[in-house]
């Protein structure tokens, strides 16, 4: 992507391409952006990766603190992927959160970056209790792809495939991914730049789970869920805190990714 020196990745965002829900905040955080660099590195010459996301961040927030540290790295490849935590705020506004992202879009493609974003899966499908928001989610996908268009920014439509809902590659606070959604994900955005040894794989649903839930036990699964993870999130809503509060980026500077001796996005 780059004919010049070495290939330059940075990722915006938040919690999910922080990589929250594929490691810990003591072993580490891997997650879908660090797979992808991983996955560049493999066919790369030399990649310098830096990922500027962190958990809790709007997209307003994510374009204050990250867009400009960004564009001093120079990126030739960024990833922009936000607008999940705006879509559970009460006063959510498509137009508004579209507006930040097209803003990023525009700056970093401006400066010459190559730029991919994806679009966000039902998550009724993951969550019952958050049907509501499925018209919001519908609405925010739209609009990005309309800025994404306007400004040649590649687009991982991850939610047009039934599988990315399976419960399977989700955390269990089913807000964020698991290791094996972040490496779906990974696969996705690599698809997407048609990255040597990407293919449609990650659209594949899973195998059959043969172990079914019955009615009752998918109550019971709501109901711990809400008082395992939902609950505590709305305390920190109504107390008017994130979970980012006093974070930094994992990884804020350029560094180099060694080259894997063989690995692929969905490992």
């Amino acid at each position: 992507m780059t004919d010049n020196g070495p290939l330059r990745y940075v990722a915006l965002g938040d919690s999910q391409t922080e990589g929250c829900g594929d490691g810990d905040d003591v072993r580490g955080l891997r997650g879908w952006a660090d797979r992808l660099a991983e996955h560049l590195a493999r066919d790369t010459p030399e990649l310098l990766y830096a990922n500027l996301a962190v958990r809790g961040r709007l997209a307003g927030q994510v374009r204050d603190e990250q867009l400009a540290p960004a564009l001093a790295l120079e990126p030739g490849l960024a990833t922009v992927v936000a607008g999940v935590n705006d879509l559970l705020r009460p006063r959510f506004d498509a137009d508004e959160v579209a507006g930040h992202l097209e803003a990023m879009f525009a700056a970093l493609t401006a400066q010459g970056a190559r730029v991919a974003t994806v679009t966000f899966p039902d998550v009724a499908r993951i969550t019952p209790l958050a049907r509501p928001i499925g018209p919001r989610v519908i609405a925010l996908n739209d609009r990005i792809r309309q800025a994404a268009a306007r400004h040649g920014v590649v687009v991982a439509e991850t939610s047009h495939h039934p599988v990315v809902t399976d419960r399977r590659l989700w955390s269990p606070d089913r807000l964020h991914a698991g290791p094996l959604g972040h490496a779906r994900i990974a696969a996705a955005v690599a698809d997407a730049l048609g990255l040597p040894g990407s293919d449609d794989g990650w659209t594949r649903p899973l195998p059959v789970d043969p172990r079914p839930v019955s009615g009752l036990r998918a109550v019971g699964g709501e109901l711990r869920w809400a008082g395992s993870f939902l609950g505590p999130w709305l305390v920190r809503r109504v107390r008017g805190r994130s979970s980012g509060d006093g974070r930094r980026a994992k990884r804020p500077e350029l560094l180099a990714m060694p080259r894997p001796a063989a690995l692929h996005p969905l490992d």
